[in-house]
């Protein structure tokens, strides 16, 4: 069973992670031969105070996510 984490930054509205979740077990069951049933993606949304780029707490830069 594949499982696929991916950490990113809140702000995307529900929309936009339903999209990445299809998009994501698609590309797993092409790559892996699987079936979408066996396919696990975990979505773990973390505050841009508890991420820095180069220093910089995410909250505090221009243009995120």
């Amino acid at each position: 069973m594949p499982i696929v984490q991916i950490d990113l930054l809140e702000g995307r509205d529900t929309e936009k992670k339903h999209r990445l979740i299809r998009m994501v077990t698609d590309a797993v069951c092409e790559a892996l031969e699987a079936r979408p049933e066996s396919v696990r993606v975990i979505l773990r949304e973390m505050d841009g105070d508890h991420y820095g780029i180069a220093g910089v707490p995410a909250s505090e830069r221009a243009g995120r996510p």
